[in-house]
C-alpha cells in the first residue's frame, strides 16, 4: 500500500520548512502569498489536500472577493438585513483568516467586472450578495473562480449559492395564521428578486393547500421594501376597505414592511392584533422592539457566510474535478410574538 503524503512530503516539494506548511495548511501565521501558493500547490498534488477535505481541517483560503450592489451597502437602519449578514460573514472570515476584499457592483458595473476585480486582487473565491441577474452568475462561473451566491436565487444553478428557504418558510407562516382561523389574509409584498416572489409563491401555496378562494388571498404591492412605502401601502389599503374587507391578517415580506403596516393601522386608529394581526419575514432585531413586538419569520442570517465560505472551500479544493453546483437552503422559523393572534369569533 503507497505511503499516504505527509507534512514532511509537502514540504520537501514546495521548498519550505514543515513548520511553514503546518502554518499555511491550518491558517496559524502570516505566511506570504508566493510561499503559501506553493504550499497549497504541492499538497494539491500530491493528493493531501483531498484526504484533509474529507476531515474538513484545513484553511484553504486567505483571500475572498465579496461583491456587493451599492443598493444593499447596510448603510442605515433600512438595511438591518444586509447589515446582519455581512458582519457575520465578516467575523467568519476572520476567525479563519480569510482577508475580504469589498467590490461595490453600481448600475453601470461591467458584468465582467466582478472576476477582473478578484484576479486583480489575487482572490482564491468570489461572493456575490444580493445579486442574482443570470448575465453576472454567467461571466462569474465562465472565470472559473470558485463562487458563491448569497441570498440570491440562481435557477440556472451557475453557481453554488447559499439563500433562505423562502417559499416553504412563507408557507409555514401562513399555515400558522390558517391554524389560528385566519381565512381572509392580505400579502404585503413588493416587485422584489426572485427571493422576495418565493415568498408570495409561498403565501399562495398554503392558502391554495387550505382550499381558500382566491379572493381570500389578497395582495398589495408596495413601492419598495421600506417602512415609508409599506406604510403608505398599508394605509391606501385601508382607506379603500374601511371595513377592512374581511381581513384578519396582514403576512408581509420583509419585516420593513411589517414596521410600516403596524405604523398605518395603528394611524387608522385599529389595534394589533385584536382588529388585524401583522407576521414579518427576516427576524430583524428591531421587530421585538416594536409595540406591539413583531411576530416574524427568522431568517438565520448569521449562518449564511460560514456556509458560503465552506462551499467555496469545497469548490477550490476540488481543482479541475467537475462539481455540480450547490444550492444550499436554510431553514426558518417562526417567531410568535405579541402581533399575531387567534381570531376573535
Amino acid at each position: 500500500m503507497p505511503k499516504k503524503p505527509g507534512l514532511k512530503d509537502i514540504a520537501a516539494a514546495a521548498g519550505v520548512a514543515v513548520s511553514t506548511v503546518s502554518h499555511v495548511l491550518n491558517g496559524t501565521a502570516s505566511i506570504s502569498e508566493e510561499v503559501r501558493a506553493r504550499v497549497m500547490e504541492a499538497a494539491r498534488e500530491l493528493g493531501y489536500l483531498a484526504r484533509r477535505q474529507a476531515r474538513a481541517s484545513i484553511a484553504s483560503l486567505s483571500k475572498v472577493l465579496l461583491a456587493v450592489p451599492e443598493s444593499a451597502m447596510p448603510s442605515n437602519d433600512v438595511n438591518l438585513v444586509s447589515w446582519t449578514i455581512l458582519s457575520a460573514l465578516t467575523r467568519d472570515a476572520e476567525e479563519r483568516g480569510i482577508r475580504i476584499t469589498p467590490f461595490p457592483i453600481g448600475p453601470d458595473t461591467p458584468v465582467t467586472a466582478v472576476a477582473e476585480a478578484a484576479r486583480k486582487a489575487g482572490a482564491e473565491g468570489i461572493i456575490l450578495f444580493n445579486d442574482d441577474r443570470e448575465p453576472l452568475l454567467k461571466a462569474i462561473a465562465e472565470s472559473g473562480i470558485p463562487a458563491v451566491l448569497i441570498n440570491g436565487e440562481d435557477p440556472y444553478m451557475h453557481l453554488d449559492s447559499v439563500t433562505p428557504g423562502n417559499r416553504f418558510a412563507a408557507q409555514m407562516a401562513v399555515r400558522q395564521l390558517l391554524a389560528l382561523g385566519h381565512r381572509r389574509i392580505l400579502h404585503l409584498t413588493w416587485n422584489g428578486r426572485k427571493t422576495v416572489r418565493r415568498r408570495l409563491d409561498g403565501f399562495r401555496d398554503a392558502m391554495a393547500e387550505a382550499g381558500r378562494p382566491d379572493e381570500d388571498a389578497l395582495v398589495l404591492m408596495a413601492a419598495s421594501f421600506t417602512p415609508d412605502d409599506g406604510e403608505a401601502a398599508m394605509a391606501a389599503w385601508l382607506a379603500q376597505h374601511p371595513d377592512l374587507a374581511g381581513v384578519t391578517a396582514v403576512f408581509c415580506s420583509a419585516d420593513n414592511l411589517a414596521f410600516g403596516a403596524m405604523k398605518a393601522i395603528k394611524a387608522r386608529g385599529l389595534t394589533i392584533p385584536g382588529d388585524l394581526s401583522v407576521v414579518g419575514f427576516d427576524g430583524v432585531a428591531l421587530g421585538e422592539l416594536h409595540d406591539p413586538p413583531l411576530a416574524t419569520v427568522s431568517v438565520p442570517m448569521e449562518q449564511f457566510g460560514r456556509a458560503a465560505l465552506g462551499l467555496i472551500e469545497q469548490r477550490s479544493l476540488g481543482g479541475d474535478r467537475v462539481r455540480a453546483a450547490h444550492r444550499l437552503e436554510l431553514g426558518c422559523n417562526l417567531i410568535e410574538r405579541a402581533s399575531l393572534a387567534r381570531v376573535r369569533r
